[in-house]
């Protein structure tokens, strides 16, 4: 599903504000911004920009960040989450999976104010475009029958891999952004706003997921297999990965 084909909004927005969370995000920001930026924390990037509609160029991390990279922002007392990683896992190379999108703000405001660069998630739009090269085209339907359409959604849903495994399993963009095909689904900025037109993103509810096909997550879910509020097959693991509209 297109970003231009995002569902009808089917709840009214929740009294229940991302804004506490954001405010504590902001108080680390400020700690942080103290401190000289370090150049080494800044993330490897894709080989070239995402070349937007308007011409403008987008930057993206080459991989979504990964258990290692999110641990260094626990260590540093900038993300509330620990992440631990399997037996059989690196953490080096395995994606940080498990994510809220208020968790994931904590990681934003902690590597921008580590590094002095401005990072951020991609809209839905964006990551739509970067990733079109390699997600599959939608399935035929398997009954022409109207009436039969939930079942051919039911039997043709489901393409992409739900293990999760290594950064570099999946296939790479022509521009160099490995992985958007795989079994993460990765936060976008976009909010999914209920009734409400134009709101601010700190009492947004649900925020859009880029993956397999685009689904809506409500803010604080980690795990939307438990749960979890998603327009289509519920995404099996919520990442991030981040972009930037300035080159370094």
């Amino acid at each position: 599903m297109t970003a231009a084909d995002k569902p009808a909004p089917r709840f009214k927005t929740s009294l229940r504000l991302v804004l506490p969370g954001l405010l504590a995000v902001v108080v680390l920001w400020g700690a942080l911004a103290q401190r000289p930026p370090d150049p080494a924390f800044k993330p490897v990037m894709a080989d070239r920009p995402v070349v937007l509609p308007d011409g403008r160029s987008l930057h993206v991390q080459r991989h979504e960040v990964t258990i290692a990279e999110w641990n260094t922002c626990h260590a540093q007392k900038a993300c509330t989450l620990e992440l631990r990683a399997r037996a059989d896992q690196d953490p080096a190379t395995t994606p940080a999976t498990g994510l809220s999108y208020v968790d994931v703000q904590e990681y934003i405001g902690w590597i921008n104010a580590t590094t002095g660069h401005d990072f951020r998630l991609p809209t839905a739009d964006e990551w739509d475009l970067m990733a079109a090269p390699v997600l599959p085209d939608a399935p035929d339907p398997l009954f022409s029958d109207p009436s039969l359409s939930w079942a051919s959604a039911y039997l043709t849903d489901g393409v992409a891999p739900r293990a999760l495994k290594p950064q570099g399993s999946f296939s790479t963009s022509p521009e160099g952004i490995a992985d958007l095909d795989g079994s993460v689904w990765e936060w976008t900025q976009d909010c999914y706003a209920g009734a409400s037109e134009g709101i601010d993103p700190a009492r947004c509810p649900a925020f859009f997921v880029g993956g397999e096909h685009l689904a809506a997550v409500p803010f604080l879910v980690r795990d939307p297999a438990r749960g979890g509020c998603a327009v289509g097959t519920p995404p099996a693991h919520l990442g991030m990965r981040l972009v930037t509209d300035d080159a370094f």
